[in-house]
């Protein structure tokens, strides 16, 4: 998005995720195959950040070793003292950078880049807002901060629910948390927010107030309940994976696809379905596939880290391992599995008439180079 104004974004992957009863870092946990902080990197990078600090606290090892190799800075929360403080370890990584800044949450992974340049061209458009927010009307607004709005996009109040009245609870307009504020302003409004509240914390929305006691208005963005779902337990996590893959079924669907059954079949964030190819049911794909104009994938069959050339015809109840490449009309049967090979065009790979039993290497090398179109009989395993 070349016209998209400079920025910066600070990402908050610094809460104890608790509720996840994990081991591994809340923002780490993954959807459709990858980590909810690199979908969330993801937008960003295509959006054309010009810096990228996430803020980490426990875990933080996990976090670092995940984003080895990205443009990112890291900033470490020792104590959890809420959003606000959270926000403020980010300053010395943004230390004389005076552009707009995206504040986001590492577990909140999928608002759409479209959505984050509203946000910006907001902050940039008539009436110099201090603040942006980004708001949802979720059905179910559950235990939300509330934003109260005054005229048109004006915030006239936003409350967190805990320490809300009863009538400010029955507004459906909630809080995402994410925000697009002006660095020179930011750092200066985070330390003047107290934690006169009943938690105890340092609350970000509280910079709304403190910028409207300096007279600058802060407004409101909405955008789609999904994306301001964030994750807080594995039951959230499973019901934001449903969401996920009933819109990237949509979407194959409408690319040109056939999916005889679309519930019952799996995708993985980076898997690539050319036009009229057939998905049959309860297929899955894990990560790195990617199958050509017109294959079939019959049913029951797992693929990942795999390429499946035009007119293939997979499964069904077939196992594609990474490093298989299955060539133009070959064919893959019923019971058999292959890691590190590759298929040449209309053949098909051998296996022995004992089911279960493994061939050898040099007998399916040499089978596969004598004939033309092998039948399989039953289960072998091709590496």
């Amino acid at each position: 998005m070349s016209d998209t104004p400079n920025f910066a974004v600070v990402i908050l992957a610094a809460g104890q995720g608790t509720r996840m009863r994990s081991d591994t870092h809340k923002v780490l946990h993954p959807i459709a195959g990858k980590a909810l902080l690199m979908h969330l990197l993801d937008s960003v990078d295509r959006l054309g950040a010009e810096k990228r600090v996430v803020v980490v606290g426990k875990g933080r090892d996990q976090v670092e070793k995940a984003l080895k190799g990205r443009d990112v800075s890291i900033a470490h929360q020792v104590e959890q003292k809420g959003t606000a403080h959270a926000v403020q370890q980010a300053q010395d990584a943004l230390a004389g950078y005076e552009g707009a800044v995206l504040i986001l949450y590492g577990d909140t992974p999928f608002v759409e880049p479209e959505t984050l340049k509203r946000m910006l061209d907001r902050l940039d458009g008539g009436g110099g807002p201090g603040v942006v927010v980004l708001a949802s009307t979720p059905d179910d607004p559950l235990k939300y901060g509330r934003i109260i709005l005054g005229e048109g996009d004006h915030i006239a109040k936003m409350v967190e629910f805990k320490d809300a009245t009863e009538e400010e609870r029955t507004v459906r307009l909630c809080n995402s948390g994410m925000m697009a504020l002006r660095s020179k302003d930011l750092f200066r409004w985070l330390d003047q927010v107290g934690n006169d509240n009943a938690a105890g914390e340092y609350y970000l929305p509280d910079v709304v107030n403190i910028a409207a006691a300096e007279g600058r208005d802060a407004v409101v963005i909405e955008g789609d309940p999904y994306e301001t779902a964030g994750v807080n337990s594995r039951a959230e996590l499973a019901h934001l994976e449903l969401d996920w893959q009933r819109r990237r079924r949509e979407q194959a669907l409408q690319d040109g696809a056939t999916l005889i059954d679309p519930e019952s079949v799996w995708f993985a964030a980076d898997t690539k379905l050319g036009r009229d190819v057939t998905v049959e049911p309860h297929v899955v794909f894990g990560p790195g596939v990617e199958v050509a104009d017109g294959a079939t994938i019959k049913a029951f069959s797992h693929i990942e880290g795999a390429t499946i050339a035009t007119k293939a015809v997979i499964g069904p109840f077939a196992r594609l391992r990474p490093g298989a490449k299955i060539g133009e009309k070959a064919k893959v049967g019923n019971f058999v599995e292959v890691k590190k090979a590759v298929l040449g065009p209309a053949r098909r790979p051998t296996t022995c008439p004992t089911s279960g039993m493994r061939t050898s290497a040099r007998m399916r090398t040499s089978a596969l180079e004598r004939s033309p179109a092998i039948t399989t009989v039953s289960a072998s395993t091709i590496r």
